[in-house]
């Protein structure tokens, strides 16, 4: 029987000390590989859905709220803008594009958004099926709105005010699928997009003459608008200018989420903080249960040493215990991270925020296999070390 083999029969001898090690491991490893998947795929989104906005515009508020919600979709606007002021900032020799949105209404939780066809355009989506709308009232849906609410091309619904589910239904006014877009990975696979004129249509209503068509058009408003600049320069007026000489505000995406990035990283430091401590206990308890296994096994050891087992044979018997170990709970640490990310990202999904995925793998994830490794060779070096230098005369008389 080979050393393999031996090492494997021996520890499941003991198969409660060898469950117990096993968890203790597997959750430490479990912790680090969800914290690394989460981590990753957030700062991937942050990344992807802020590529080439530079400012957002809206009204005056919290600025983080302004991003969350002008970017990412995340949270509730802070408010609505007139749309001749964010016209007048389009206008500005600072301002290479001005996209205007507008909120307030939804579909089962998916967020309705009117804008311009510079939005998609923005992100490089393409169309999966059917065309961009040509006209107001006709809506292009995200893949992941698409997924769920079963709506292809053709289709009509109605929108609901207020950005989450449950909310009112505009049932005089019905939305007719123009098409479908391809999945971005972006925050556009959960948002339903529309011409900006299909949501004050919505709330205006039809007017009665050309007088009061006039005047609702003057009242128009957009919910915010996000800013590309000319050059880099104006990232230290523009927003001055506008938050200073105007009603309106404008929040620098990258300024904003790095704070927030901050805030969460003490969490992330807490469940690093965690994962070490659970490494700690379990590399403690596989070297008390190697040193015990010396003890326990001092018959064992000196039968193998009297049959002619070199010394590097016997010690390399108790190190391959702790290898097995360190693989098994590398394999279920993994499968635990990757499933509660996967989890998490199911959850996140029925609530229409962040997407995050369980079968994504990383390169990072390599660190995994070697921290096992490294933890069940540090706790298993000192009984390795004892069964080395331990003769078959001394085994004997220690019986």
């Amino acid at each position: 029987m080979n050393t393999l083999s031996l090492a494997w029969r021996y520890l499941w001898a003991r198969p409660l000390a060898t469950v117990l090690n096993l968890l203790l491991l597997s959750l430490g490893l479990a912790a680090i590989t969800l914290l690394l998947l989460v981590r990753t795929q957030i700062d991937r989104a942050f990344e992807r859905d802020l590529a080439g906005i530079d400012a957002v515009v809206g009204a005056k508020g919290s600025p983080l709220q302004l991003i969350l919600s002008g970017v990412f979709h995340l949270d509730v606007p802070t408010g609505n803008i007139p749309l001749a002021e964010a016209q007048a900032l389009a206008q500005d020799a600072r301002v290479a594009q001005l996209i205007p949105l507008s909120l307030g209404d939804s579909y089962r939780g998916f967020r309705i958004v009117g804008t311009t066809r510079d939005y998609p355009v923005h992100y490089g989506a393409g169309l999966a099926q059917g065309a961009w709308w040509q006209a107001p009232m006709e809506a292009v849906l995200g893949a992941q709105v698409a997924r769920s609410t079963g709506l292809a091309v053709g289709g009509l619904f109605a929108g609901a005010h207020g950005l989450g589910a449950g909310g009112e239904e505009h049932g005089d006014e019905l939305y007719r699928v123009s098409g479908v877009l391809a999945p971005c990975g972006c925050v556009l696979d959960r948002l339903v997009l529309t011409a900006s004129e299909s949501v004050w249509r919505v709330h205006e209503g039809e007017p009665e003459d050309e007088a009061e068509r006039q005047a609702l058009e003057a009242e128009r408003e957009i919910t915010l608008a996000l800013v590309r600049y000319r050059s880099p320069l104006a990232a230290v007026t523009f927003p001055r200018y506008v938050n200073s000489a105007t009603s309106l505000q404008a929040a620098a995406p990258a300024l904003e989420i790095t704070r927030l990035l901050r805030m969460v990283g003490v969490g992330t430091d807490v469940l690093r903080g965690f994962a070490a401590v659970l490494l700690l206990t379990a590399g403690l308890s596989v070297f008390i249960a190697l040193w015990s296994a010396v003890r326990e096994r001092r018959a064992d050891l000196a039968l193998l040493r009297m049959l002619g087992a070199p010394p590097r044979r016997v010690a390399g018997l108790l190190l391959a215990e702790a290898l097995w170990l360190a693989t098994l709970a590398t394999l279920l640490g993994l499968a635990a991270g990757h499933g509660l990310t996967g989890l998490l990202g199911w959850m996140l999904d029925n609530d229409q925020s962040l997407p995050l995925r369980g079968a994504l793998w990383l390169a990072e994830e390599l660190w995994v296999p070697a921290l096992a490794l490294t933890v069940a060779a540090l706790a298993s070096a000192l009984p390795v070390l004892a069964a080395y230098r331990s003769s078959a005369v001394a085994l004997l008389n220690e019986r």
